[in-house]
C-alpha cells in the first residue's frame, strides 16, 4: 500500500494541525508556506501568549461560535478544548487556564506553541517548501495537484487552510477564497469579527477626547435597534476612532448587521455597585466635596480623562457648587455612571479584525471530513470556512478540530485504496 500524496496549502494553526494529522496516519504530506516562518499568525495571538484553545466540551465550544457552529458538531466531538490541551501537553508544553476558561501556555510564550508543532512536523519528516500556492489542479471533479509560483506539486489530497483576510501581513491574503472560487464553490461576504469598533460619545463629540484611556472591571451591553442583544465584565480601551480592547473585540462578534441595523453600546462604569449603593457613594463624596466646584468632586470615582466628558454628559454645570445640586441632578449623573454611552457606526477594517467572518459556504462541505462535496479530494481547515467564535481559545479550537479531522479524512483516504 502507497502513502496517499497530500499537499496542505498554507502554514498557520490548522495547516500544521492537519500536515501533523495526515502525516500521522501515514501519509506523503507537503506543506507549502510563502512566510519565512510558520505560525506567523498564530504566534501574534493573544498579545504574544497564545491563547491556545478552550478548557471547553462539546456544549460549551458551540455555544461560542455563532456563525454555523452546528456544521462543528461532528469535529468538535471528536477534539474538543481537552482533547487539545492534551495534545499540547504530550508534545511538552505545559498549559494553564485562566478566567474563563481560557488555556494559555505557562510561559506565557506564544513561540512555544508554534515551536512545538514545528518540531513534530520535523519529526514526522513533513516536507516543508517555502512556495505560494497559485491555482489548484482538478480534472473531472477530482483535485490532482497544486501549481505554485515556483513548481507544480502534485497531490491525490489537498488541505487548503489559507486563513482568511484579517492580518494580511502575516499572509492571509484571501489566496485560499479565490482558488475554492475557481473550483466551484461559493464564498460568503467576508468581514471582521473580533475587531475594534469605530463610534462616538453620546453627545456628537470624538471618542479621540478619551484616546488611551483604559478601563478595567467595567460592563458593556451591545444594543440593536435599541434591543439588547449582549452583555459582559472586562477592559476596554478607548481609541482615537472609537473604541477596542478585549471587551469590544468580543462584544463586536455580535455586530453582524452593520448598514441595516443600528447599534450602540451602554458602559456600566460602576458594575459592582447597584445603583442604591452608587447613590450612597455619591452622596457621601458630595458631602466631602460639598463647597468644591461639581466639576472637582469627580476625582475620587473617576480617572481624571473621562472626568470633563462625564460632567458634560451629566448636564450640571462645570461650576454649579456641589451642595446645590438637587437630587434630580444626581440620578441624572448616576444613570450616566451606569449607562455610558457610545454610539457605533462601523466596525474597523477587516485587515484589523482577529479572525474574518464569512468564507466558504459550509453546506458544500462535508462537516465530518472537512472534503469539499464538488471536488474529490479538496479539504477545507480553518478560517478559510465561514464559521467564526467568540474570544477565549474559541476560533483556534476550530483551526484544531477541522485542522486534525481534514488530515485524518485526507490521509485515510489513501489507507483504503
Amino acid at each position: 500500500m502507497m502513502s496517499r500524496e497530500v499537499v496542505v496549502v498554507g502554514g498557520g494553526a490548522a495547516g500544521m494541525m492537519a500536515a501533523i494529522t495526515a502525516a500521522e496516519q501515514g501519509g506523503s504530506v507537503t506543506l507549502l508556506e510563502p512566510n519565512e516562518r510558520l505560525g506567523k499568525k498564530l504566534n501574534i495571538t493573544g498579545k504574544g501568549r497564545c491563547n491556545v484553545t478552550n478548557d471547553a466540551d462539546l456544549n460549551t465550544l458551540l455555544a461560542n461560535t455563532p456563525k454555523n457552529g452546528r456544521f462543528l458538531y461532528s469535529v468538535f466531538s471528536r477534539f474538543d478544548g481537552r482533547d487539545a490541551m492534551s495534545f499540547f501537553e504530550e508534545m511538552g508544553v505545559p498549559l494553564k487556564v485562566e478566567r474563563g476558561g481560557r488555556v494559555f501556555p505557562v510561559s506565557d510564550r506564544s513561540f512555544d506553541v508554534s515551536g512545538a508543532l514545528e518540531r513534530r512536523l520535523k519529526s514526522l519528516r513533513v516536507s516543508l517548501v517555502r512556495d505560494r500556492a497559485v491555482d489548484l489542479e482538478i480534472e473531472d471533479h477530482e483535485v490532482r495537484g497544486v501549481s505554485g509560483e515556483r513548481r507544480r506539486y502534485a497531490a491525490q489530497a489537498v488541505i487548503l487552510a489559507t486563513g482568511g483576510i484579517s492580518y494580511p501581513a502575516t499572509g492571509s491574503t484571501g489566496d485560499g477564497h479565490r482558488m475554492a472560487e475557481r473550483a466551484g464553490h461559493t464564498v460568503t461576504p467576508l468581514q471582521g469579527s473580533l475587531v475594534p469598533l469605530q463610534g462616538t460619545l453620546d453627545n456628537g463629540a470624538s471618542c479621540a477626547r478619551l484616546q488611551g484611556l483604559g478601563l478595567r472591571n467595567v460592563g458593556v451591553t451591545v444594543f440593536e435597534n435599541q434591543k439588547k442583544i449582549y452583555t459582559d465584565l472586562g477592559e476596554l480601551l478607548f481609541t482615537h476612532f472609537g473604541v477596542s480592547g478585549p471587551l469590544v473585540l468580543s462584544a463586536s462578534a455580535h455586530m453582524r448587521c452593520f448598514g441595516k441595523k443600528a447599534y450602540h453600546l451602554e458602559i456600566d462604569l460602576k458594575p459592582a455597585l447597584d445603583e442604591q449603593t452608587l447613590d450612597r457613594r455619591l452622596l457621601s463624596d458630595f458631602e466631602k466635596y460639598a463647597n468644591h466646584d461639581f466639576c472637582n468632586a469627580l476625582q475620587d470615582l473617576l480617572p481624571q480623562k473621562l472626568i470633563p466628558v462625564m460632567v458634560e454628559a451629566s448636564g450640571i454645570q462645570h461650576h454649579q457648587k456641589v451642595h446645590e445640586i438637587t437630587r434630580e441632578q444626581r440620578r441624572a449623573l448616576l444613570l450616566k455612571f451606569k449607562h455610558f454611552v457610545v454610539k457605533i457606526s462601523a466596525p474597523c477594517p477587516v485587515e484589523e479584525a482577529i479572525v474574518t467572518s464569512g468564507g466558504i459556504r459550509v453546506n458544500e462541505v462535508n462537516p465530518t471530513t472537512m472534503e469539499s462535496k464538488l471536488v474529490k479530494g479538496l479539504y477545507f481547515a480553518g478560517e478559510l470556512l465561514d464559521v467564526d467564535a467568540y474570544t477565549g481559545g474559541f476560533n483556534l479550537q476550530i483551526a484544531w478540530a477541522t485542522g486534525r479531522a481534514a488530515g485524518m479524512a485526507a490521509a485515510e483516504e489513501g489507507r483504503k485504496s
